[in-house]
């Protein structure tokens, strides 16, 4: 759950993609759920949201955003994609969590417990850095620095 990249601009100093982005989304009501770079193409992957979810034309506002802004800062990109997370979106932060009390999710811790590092329970509350969730009627507890991956499992 680090940072993004840090590129180059010549004689400029360099920038953190990951910050950037951050801001001018947050500056517009959303917030950065994941940023994916990928090297060979240069493509750049935004995924967003907010409070009520975002449609189509929130994702194209803010590509017609992040293209202006990354082309002011000299950012050299190939392509953009702008999307919503999807209903199985990363949890990465506390807040994540906080806002996502009641739901289904699935963790994968990064050292196993009781032979196993795959957990899917509801999540009932965070605190002081700790995660409770209930899974087939037992209450479990995890660090959140335990665990390595987190995502919204979709109900049905």
């Amino acid at each position: 759950m680090g940072r993004g990249p840090f590129f180059c601009l010549g004689d400029q100093l360099n920038v953190d993609l990951h910050t950037l982005i951050e801001r001018t989304v947050g500056q517009q009501g959303y917030e950065l759920v994941n940023l994916e770079v990928s090297g060979k193409t240069r493509l750049l992957r935004v995924f967003l949201d907010k409070a009520d979810g975002i449609n189509i034309d929130d994702c194209v506002s803010m590509s017609n955003q992040l293209s202006r802004v990354l082309e002011v800062e000299g950012v050299d990109y190939g392509r953009l994609e702008v999307s919503s997370p999807g209903l199985d979106r990363p949890l990465r932060k506390p807040a994540d969590f906080e806002r996502f009390i009641g739901s289904m999710a699935a963790i994968t811790l990064r050292l196993p417990r009781e032979g196993r590092k795959r957990f899917v329970g509801k999540i009932e509350k965070l605190v002081d850095g700790t995660l409770n969730m209930e899974m087939d009627g037992t209450r479990l507890s995890f660090a959140l620095s335990e665990i390595d991956k987190a995502r919204l499992v979709p109900e049905v």
